[in-house]
């Protein structure tokens, strides 16, 4: 099976040490993860838990593991959903990429994700991280 990469590049207004915080503090990840922030020490290997509230319950909807971070250039983690119905095993996760660069005042964030062909609900990753890319744009450029 050939390999699923989904790519999406954004150019924010935003120097790039905001745009690398708006990634990694949980303060801002609250802001447009759907509530959650990101748990992590952000040394690699370590893991990486995004938590937010269900019915008042503190729940992680999604973990993984820092696999590569080169400050403010390159962030890439491991992810998997925690109740999928897929064994929590490496090959199941699914990796995100975020490659940023300086352009001016600008910032462009390139992110992409792969390992779709092995996850139950590839498509519907897809989808999300499209529409995070937007929102994301939104938040930084304010």
């Amino acid at each position: 099976m050939n390999p699923l990469v989904v790519t999406n590049q954004i150019f924010i207004h935003a120097p790039i040490e905001s745009v690398w915080d708006a990634l990694v503090n949980p303060q801002k990840t609250k802001i447009y993860m759907f509530g959650c922030e990101t748990i992590s020490d952000w040394n690699i290997g370590s893991a990486l838990l995004w938590e937010g509230e269900h019915e008042g319950n503190k729940m992680v909807f999604v973990k993984g593991y820092i696999l590569d971070l080169q400050y403010p250039n390159k962030l890439i983690y491991s992810v998997i959903d925690p109740f999928a119905k897929m064994e929590d095993i490496p090959q199941n996760y699914l990796r995100v990429t975020y490659d940023l660069r300086s352009i001016d005042e600008h910032t462009e964030l390139t992110v992409s994700q792969d390992g779709f062909e092995h996850a139950a609900d590839g498509q519907k990753g897809i989808k999300m991280y499209t529409m995070m890319a937007k929102v994301g744009n939104r938040f930084l450029s304010k």
